[in-house]
């Protein structure tokens, strides 16, 4: 008696940012008749390989909604990438455990220096450049969200002080939290970053 499992596919999407996303994913392979076992944010594991055909009509559905079916190595590994960043900027009790070089190396099982130049050559910007830029999106939403004191914000954010915080806002937006805040500033879709 073989006891083994058969090998799960794995389907790599690019542009999930979070769980509405998932469910938006969710639905499309719902949609399409695609039996799942899980999705994750940027991974959805199958029952089994799809046809081509089916391929193609879930390309096109998730194309329609701002989503990317990913098929090559290089894509895949930046966009887990990204996708690990995201989580990384998103939990303050990693960002105090881990540097984010050894966070991504632990996590995807890959030296630093090969994620940094793969990143680096898909996307035209560092990881750490990446990163910042999300740490500031993540300190906009708050912002306009209201609830928090910038002292909170930078503590939450893992900044040294707010002071750091503003420095590096300013430097990214061209203006300082607080004229942010009062002209009613928009952020970037974290897709679009």
């Amino acid at each position: 008696m073989n006891t083994t499992a058969a090998p799960q596919t794995v389907l790599y999407i690019k542009n999930m940012v979070c769980d509405r996303c998932r469910m938006a994913v969710e639905q499309i392979f719902r949609r399409n008749d695609l039996a799942f076992d899980n999705i994750e944010l940027g991974k959805v594991y199958l029952h089994e390989t799809p046809t081509a055909d089916r391929l193609s009509h879930l390309r096109h559905d998730l194309e329609q909604v701002g989503f990317e079916l990913i098929d090559d190595q290089r894509s895949v590994l930046v966009e887990q990438i990204r996708t690990a960043v995201l989580d990384y900027v998103g939990d303050r009790a990693l960002m105090e455990k881990w540097k984010l070089s050894a966070y991504l190396s632990d996590r995807l099982a890959k030296s630093y220096t090969l994620l940094s130049s793969a990143f680096s050559a898909a996307r035209g910007m560092t990881i750490e450049r990446f990163f910042i830029l999300q740490k500031v999106e993540r300190a906009k939403e708050l912002l306009i969200y209201d609830e928090l004191t910038m002292s909170e914000i930078a503590f939450r954010l893992n900044y040294s002080s707010p002071a750091h915080l503003s420095g590096q806002f300013k430097q990214i937006t061209g203006m300082s939290p607080s004229d942010f805040k009062r002209l009613g500033g928009k952020r970037h879709p974290l897709d679009r970053i």
